[in-house]
C-alpha cells in the first residue's frame, strides 16, 4: 500500500509543509523512551501536527504502541465541518506518518460517517496524501457490523460494531473534546460510538436528551459499557479548539486550550478534559461508571502528567 517512512523522510515531509525542524532528533527508536514512564501527556501549541508528535514521543514514542508489520486502524471524528466538532487533520496526519515510521504495514481510518464529512473536515484529504485508507461501512446493511456480546455491561448487554475493526491489529482512537447534548461532554470514550451501528441508538439513547431526566445517566453508561469490550492501544484527545455550546455539531461558542492530550487510560484522559468544562470527574458518570469497570484511573493524583507547551 504504501512505502515504509524512513526518519529522513519523515522529517523532509514535515519541513515541507512547514512545520519545521520541533522534531529534528526526536524520531530515533532506540532513543525515544522518556527518562521516567507518564501516563498522560498534555502538549500545548499553536502548532497541533507538532504537538501530536511530541505527546506521542513524550509516552515513548509510536513503536511503543504499534508492531513492526501491524494493521492499524484509527477512529477519528469528521462528524460536521463547523469549527470545534471534528479532529483535526493536522493531527490525524501526523498519527498516519508516526505509524509510518513505526513500521505500519496497513493504516486505515474507520467508521460508518459518509464520505462527504471525511471530505468536507479536510480528513480524507490527508488520508489520500498519506497512501492510507478510507475504510466506511454502509449503515444501510447490518451485515456489515458484527454482534459482540457485552458480559460487563450494566445496560448495554450486545453492540454491532464494523466489521471492518476486526481486520487490524491496532486501534488509534483520535476524538475530538467537545459539548454534547446528549452526554456531559464527549471525550475518548464517547468517541468509541463511532464503531457501533446508528442502528443501536435505542439502546443508547432511551429517550429524548432534551426532555428526557434519565436519557444522560442512561447513555453514559452504555458508553461506558462499551468500552469494556473495545480497547484502544492509544488515545489521542484533541483539545485544541472545541465547541462548548450546541454541540457536537455546532456552531456554538469555542474555547482554544491549544492542546493535544495522549495516553492509554481512557479514563484518565477524560478526566483530565473534563476540567475544561468545570466538571470534576467523579460528577460525570461515564467516567465513574468506566472506572467501576475498572478500565482506567480518575484519581489525576495517582498519575504521572507532563504538561509542557512548545
Amino acid at each position: 500500500m504504501f512505502k515504509k517512512i524512513t526518519r529522513r523522510s519523515f522529517l523532509k515531509q514535515s519541513a515541507a509543509i512547514g512545520i519545521g525542524s520541533a522534531i529534528s532528533g526526536k524520531m530515533s527508536k532506540s532513543n525515544s523512551l522518556p527518562d521516567e514512564p507518564v501516563d498522560i501527556s498534555v502538549v500545548k501549541s499553536q502548532n497541533y501536527y507538532e504537538a501530536t508528535i511530541k505527546a506521542v514521543e513524550f509516552l515513548g514514542g509510536m513503536q511503543k504502541f504499534i508492531p513492526e508489520n501491524s494493521r492499524v486502524a484509527i477512529l477519528a471524528n469528521p462528524q460536521s465541518n463547523n469549527p470545534g466538532t471534528y479532529t483535526k487533520p493536522e493531527i490525524v496526519q501526523a498519527v498516519i506518518r508516526m505509524c509510518k515510521y513505526a513500521g505500519a504495514r496497513d493504516i486505515g481510518c474507520i467508521g460508518w460517517l459518509p464520505k462527504y464529512m471525511w471530505e468536507n473536515t479536510g480528513i480524507k484529504k490527508v488520508i489520500d496524501s498519506e497512501g492510507a485508507d478510507l475504510v466506511i461501512t454502509n449503515t444501510r446493511f447490518p451485515g456489515q457490523f458484527r454482534k459482540v456480546h457485552v458480559p460487563k455491561g450494566a445496560i448495554l448487554k450486545e453492540a454491532r460494531i464494523v466489521r471492518t475493526y476486526f481486520n487490524y491489529d491496532i486501534l488509534v482512537n483520535i476524538n475530538i473534546t467537545k459539548e454534547h447534548s446528549g452526554v456531559c461532554f464527549s471525550g475518548v470514550m464517547k468517541n468509541l460510538m463511532g464503531m457501533n451501528s446508528p442502528a443501536s441508538d435505542q439502546t443508547f439513547h432511551r429517550t429524548d436528551p432534551s426532555t428526557g431526566q434519565d436519557s444522560i445517566p442512561h447513555l453514559e453508561q452504555c458508553i461506558a459499557d462499551l468500552n469494556t469490550i473495545i480497547r484502544p492501544h492509544l488515545c489521542i484527545a484533541d483539545s485544541t479548539e472545541f465547541v462548548i455550546t450546541n454541540g457536537p455539531m455546532g456552531p456554538g461558542r469555542l474555547k482554544t486550550p491549544m492542546k493535544v492530550i495522549a495516553g492509554t487510560d481512557r479514563v484518565a484522559i477524560d478526566s483530565f478534559c473534563a476540567s475544561f468544562f468545570g466538571l470534576k470527574p467523579e460528577n460525570v458518570i461515564a467516567i465513574r461508571k468506566a472506572y467501576e469497570h475498572g478500565l482506567g484511573e480518575m484519581d489525576l493524583s495517582k498519575l504521572k502528567i507532563k504538561e509542557v507547551e512548545i
